[in-house]
């Protein structure tokens, strides 16, 4: 699988990224459409997390589907 998109399964990766990251909006995760880069930045805009820590954690939840 490409680790720069959570192709296929991004309905059901977007539903555990709203449970953990729950000040994302729909809106900011259908702009993003699951490429980890872009999502993992409005992660570290909305919750001041390094942007590292947050494709890690995209990538963690995006393998355990």
């Amino acid at each position: 699988m490409n680790n720069d998109r959570m192709e296929g399964k991004w309905h059901q990766v977007k539903g555990k990224v709203k449970a953990e990251w729950n000040e994302l909006t729909d809106d900011d995760l259908d702009a993003t459409e699951g490429r980890i880069e872009e999502l993992a930045g409005k992660i570290q805009e909305r919750y001041g997390i390094a942007k590292d820590k947050a494709r890690e954690r995209l990538n963690e939840i995006n393998r355990s589907q």
